[in-house]
């Protein structure tokens, strides 16, 4: 298995990496609206539907990432909760003025980064045409640029932090239709954006545990499941930018950095096949109807509905190219397949069947039937697509656009991680023009005071606290789940006051503590670990783990391991 620390392999590749850490502050209520700040709920009142349509930028441009939405022709359903939403989130109302609370708390997080933070906000839009937000943009400001911090003695450059609104939940996505829940609707969070400097992809996982053990350092942001979320941006030489969106769990970081960077690297090879054989734009001009064809073949895994129709493509000189690996249990065919899930919609797999595929070897007398109706020769891969007819008319031209952005190399694009490590095609890269100004709300001016606030709530820094703390002796885990499980505070109030070793007390904390909580017993405080292990005192781990059980009524029976014991 691959290295992912490994510095030499990754320079051969040209590898880069960067992050877009989203956090959701703890606040009240939303960012432009008094609606509350509530646990996420499956309880919904009402519906209303919704279809987006993109809108020009300042320059008179469209994005191109809104006109792919726009493609898909989606049907956006909204499940409403009266006790989250309010008129704002639907678009039926202008924004309420920006929440104070999240705006000193965003503050705190900035100085915290050693940003040079904005003496005056301006609110934009980020046209948003997915459906994750009813009004079709996010509003977003930029608070702070240029700042950094420092992961194992290196400097990590931060690019800027943002201060917006976070977007709708998406419970389904069939078909024509998706659906949302809107209760994390314009929840107010930030967005942290590092330069592209990690080498690694362990570096860029040690980068985003750095992030987030510095937020929760702040106090400022909301924990658990689904409040944070990482955007993780992948390059390699002769590559390009692919932002692979909404990864969940920093441990699978490394993991999807080394699968794109070997994808990217295929793709580049693959690039270089295709122009040695010939093939150009002009190699994927043929397509034609072959329903009668395919319904004569019992074997394909196509499921018919009543409009069904099956169209197929000539891909010229291209033989063996769709069946070239590009990551984990993946081929090039997957880029087509996923392409027209997402833009064609044509959800049920397999959407596509393709001649190089070894499942359909046997039916080598069909491809060839459909060689000879378009005038092709035995080293042209065919494929073939089924479903509506309007959807295969969209298959038919996404498919001849990724062949022809397969001669460029690797296309920009926003990906989504899949089990295994490797990724899918989510939309082509947003670009700047879905970004202008938002005409609703004036400028915000920051004065000194909100400052020298921001600085007075701030702790001190990450990097000399976990210095503090490997003095200590504290492991690297230790140290990490101090900060993660939120109980550093404790850590440092009771440090001085027992006379345990720093990494026992580490222990009591963050695994003793946890599993007397999972025993149902009530959990020891501040209290009862100086009344217990004040005295001066040559304490065993396991010493001061019964000792502290005992103190709060839980009789501990450690077993002796031996020969033969399980």
């Amino acid at each position: 298995m691959q290295r992912f620390w490994d510095k030499e392999f990754y320079a051969g590749l040209g590898l880069k990496v960067g992050l877009e850490v989203h956090r959701q502050l703890d606040t009240s209520h939303k960012l432009f609206c008094k609606c509350p700040v509530l646990p996420y709920s499956k309880k919904f009142h009402s519906k209303i539907l919704r279809h987006m349509r993109p809108t020009l930028s300042e320059l008179g441009l469209y994005d191109p990432a809104a006109l792919m939405e726009f493609k898909t022709k989606k049907e956006i359903v909204y499940c409403l909760n009266r006790d989250t939403v309010c008129t704002y989130e639907m678009d039926d109302a202008p924004p309420f003025e920006m929440n104070r609370e999240a705006l000193e708390k965003a503050l705190v997080i900035g100085t915290m980064l050693n940003l040079n933070l904005v003496d005056e906000l301006h609110i934009a839009r980020k046209q948003l045409l997915d459906g994750s937000i009813p009004t079709g943009f996010q509003r977003t400001t930029l608070l702070g640029i240029c700042g950094h911090i420092m992961v194992n003695g290196r400097k990590i450059d931060i690019l800027h932090l943002g201060l917006e609104e976070d977007s709708a939940r998406e419970v389904s996505d069939r078909g024509h239709r998706r659906t949302y829940m809107t209760d994390r609707l314009s929840i107010p969070q930030v967005e942290i954006v590092t330069a592209p400097l990690m080498e690694t992809p362990q570096e860029a996982a040690e980068v985003g545990q750095a992030i987030r053990r510095l937020c929760h350092l702040s106090k400022m942001c909301r924990t658990g499941l689904g409040r944070a979320r990482q955007d993780v941006n992948v390059s390699i030489d002769g590559g390009t930018r692919i932002e692979i969106k909404g990864v969940g769990s920093l441990r699978d970081v490394p993991k999807l950095v080394h699968y794109e960077a070997l994808r990217q690297k295929a793709l580049i090879e693959l690039k270089d096949t295709a122009i040695s054989r010939g093939i150009d734009d002009s190699s994927f001009g043929w397509s034609g109807d072959v329903t009668e064809l395919v319904k004569q073949q019992a074997c394909f895994g196509f499921v018919w509905g009543p409009k069904s129709v099956a169209q197929a493509i000539l891909l010229k000189n291209c033989q063996g190219i769709l069946a070239t690996p590009t990551g984990p249990g993946r081929v090039f065919a997957h880029e087509l397949s996923d392409r027209i899930r997402v833009v064609a919609c044509l959800d049920t797999l397999p959407n596509l069947v393709c001649s190089d595929n070894p499942e359909y070897f046997d039916l080598g007398p069909m491809f060839d039937e459909i060689r000879t109706m378009a005038g092709g020769k035995a080293g042209d891969a065919v494929v073939i697509v089924l479903g509506p007819e309007a959807d295969v008319v969209s298959a038919d031209l996404e498919i001849k656009a990724r062949m022809v952005e397969m001669l460029k190399g690797v296309p920009k694009e926003t990906r989504r991680p899949i089990p295994g490590g490797a990724t899918r095609f989510e939309r082509v890269l947003p670009g700047r023009d879905r970004m202008y100004p938002d005409t609703d709300l004036p400028p915000i001016v920051l004065t000194g005071e909100a400052f020298d606030l921001a600085k007075a709530r701030a702790p001190a820094s990450l990097w000399d606290k976990e210095a503090e703390y490997r003095e200590l002796g504290l492991s690297k885990s230790q140290l990490e789940r101090l900060f993660t499980q939120g109980v550093w505070e404790l850590f440092d109030h009771l440090v001085e006051k027992v006379a345990l070793k720093p990494t026992i007390l580490a222990y009591l904390l963050l695994d003793w503590m946890p599993y007397l909580k999972r025993q149902q017993v009530l959990v020891p405080e501040a209290d009862i670990f100086i009344e217990l292990f004040a005295k001066e005192k040559d304490w065993a781990q396991k010493e001061a783990a019964a000792a502290l059980a005992f103190a709060v009524g839980h009789e501990v029976h450690w077993k002796r391991k031996g020969r033969g014991n399980e």
